[in-house]
């Protein structure tokens, strides 16, 4: 029988919160059993397994990524869209690291489907670089770079992996600088490099 009060949003709730403080792999049904002080059986009425817990956990944090990104992009263009977008991505990844992996995470096609967060992330990158007038392939690549960038970026930052004297916010706004010039100024398509055997 149910525990009273427990729903399954409380009990992904408190995966998100759990993760944020022990990590995505400290999310387990046994962990957030003892946080809220049942048996582990209690739980299962919620969510079927750990699979499904940290599938809804990824579908929830997507949504609430995709919140400020959106936001963040809301009226802009351009630098603007750019430096909004690359702010709430780095405050979100290091800010809520548990919640951020979790987005993070392998899930089916089906699943992704039916995220309107994720879609929403998709949906929000590509309308950042928007006004940046790129066409296909050039702005899946240029979606790719940004990501590996702010994703490399915020990953270091979170471990505490940058050890020169430099200012972090300083090095950062220099990046979107950089972003910036190199988005206005895409590189024509050439040759497909060959790789050596």
């Amino acid at each position: 029988m149910p525990r009273a009060g427990l729903t399954a949003d409380r009990v992904v709730e408190a995966a998100a919160e759990l993760a944020d403080t022990a990590g995505l792999g400290g999310v387990t049904v046994s962990a957030l059993a003892r946080g809220f002080g049942v048996k582990d059986a209690s739980l299962y009425s919620h969510v079927r397994n750990l699979q499904d817990l940290r599938t809804r956990l990824a579908v929830r944090c997507a949504a609430e990524f995709a919140d400020l990104l959106g936001a963040a992009v809301a009226g802009r263009a351009g630098k603007a869209a750019l430096t909004g977008f690359a702010h709430a991505y780095r405050s979100y990844a290091v800010g809520r690291p548990g919640r951020y992996a979790a987005t993070q995470l392998e899930l089916s096609a089906e699943v992704l489907a039916a995220s309107p967060g994720h879609g929403r992330m998709v949906e929000y990158t590509y309308a950042m670089i928007r006004g940046y007038g790129l066409g296909e392939p050039d702005r899946t690549d240029a979606v790719r770079l940004l990501r590996s960038t702010f994703h490399g970026f915020a990953a270091l930052e979170a471990a505490a992996a940058f050890h020169a004297a430099r200012d972090l916010d300083a090095s950062w706004a220099r990046m979107i600088d950089a972003l910036d010039t190199l988005l206005a100024n895409w590189p024509p398509a050439g040759p497909s490099p060959t790789l050596a055997p």
